[in-house]
């Protein structure tokens, strides 16, 4: 059985390929969008936690035999506290001034990290081996679906509209966008501001870590895994609509699915689709498709 003259089997399996990047694009777009949508900061920095929460899931495994299920919880904290760090130490000093240094400054805090990741991994890549119980592949009859890259969809989907419910629908985050907006007036109802800026950017960190886990084994562990990723990401922002969270989540999946029909009917062009929509939206609509217009 063919569609549009190609084997169902290569359609499928492409347009599952496709899902899963779409999923990692929507954990890493969501981490951006809520440090953006919520601290106003570009944080160019958020390929390199991504990266370094696979390194997180390699070392643990590789030196302390710790396991991928584990790691899941163990890679978020980590990165979290680094995060959190980052922000007590740099990015608070820059909340009121101009959002390039907050660029500028992440942009950085990336190139630091990479070298140092480089100087003791080297470049090339480590592999990670999928866990025991998602080893495998289920044969669904029409195609044979790998159990791990079914794991990978539901748990990113799981953890982006978890996020969102919290953000969008319960009182910590109406505390939140509260306490972007008017800090003074939510810290005369005694809450701690600046812990719960600092709190939500370590949240942010460790959903960047949280990709990275996931993403280990599938691809290969390397210093560079997150920037080679994190301008297709900064896309998906751009065109989800800076700062709408429910935007990076759907538009993420969104091109995810795109790029993975275009490697079908139009390979040449497929790493480049996505900044071909991004610009199209852009002129049609420059705050993002689901961005509030000013």
């Amino acid at each position: 059985m063919e569609i549009f003259g190609i084997p169902i089997q290569a359609f499928l399996g492409q347009l599952l390929l496709g899902l899963v990047n779409g999923s990692f694009y929507a954990m890493l777009s969501l981490g951006l969008a809520v440090i953006f949508g919520l601290l106003g900061i570009v944080n160019f920095a958020h390929g390199a936690l991504y990266m370094m929460g696979a390194y997180v899931a390699f070392i643990a495994l590789d030196k302390f035999g710790i396991n991928y299920w584990f790691t899941l919880i163990l890679a978020p904290i980590v990165v979290g506290a680094v995060g959190v760090v980052i922000e007590r130490t740099l990015l608070k000093h820059l909340y009121k001034i101009d959002p390039i240094y907050g660029l500028l400054l992440t942009f950085g805090l990336a190139l630091i990290a990479e070298g140092i990741f480089r100087d003791q991994f080297g470049v090339s890549g480590q592999s990670y081996p999928v866990p025991e119980l998602l080893q495998g592949a289920t044969n669904l009859g029409f195609m044979v679906l790998p159990n791990y890259r079914a794991w990978v969809v539901v748990a990113s989907l799981t953890v982006c509209l978890g996020t969102w419910f919290i953000i969008e629908r319960t009182r910590l985050g109406a505390y939140l966008r509260a306490g972007t907006e008017n800090p003074a007036l939510v810290q005369a109802f005694g809450i701690n501001v600046p812990v719960m800026v600092m709190l939500t950017y370590g949240a942010g960190a460790g959903l960047a870590a949280l990709a990275g886990v996931l993403a280990a084994p599938v691809i290969q562990i390397t210093p560079l895994m997150g920037s080679n990723l994190i301008i297709i990401v900064f896309a998906v922002v751009v065109i989800g609509g800076m700062g709408s969270i429910l935007g990076s989540i759907l538009t993420g999946l969104a091109l995810g699915l795109i790029e993975g029909l275009t490697k079908v009917f139009y390979p040449e062009a497929s790493s480049i689709v996505v900044f071909v929509i991004m610009a199209i939206v852009l002129m049609i609509r420059p705050a993002g498709l689901f961005g509030k217009e000013k």
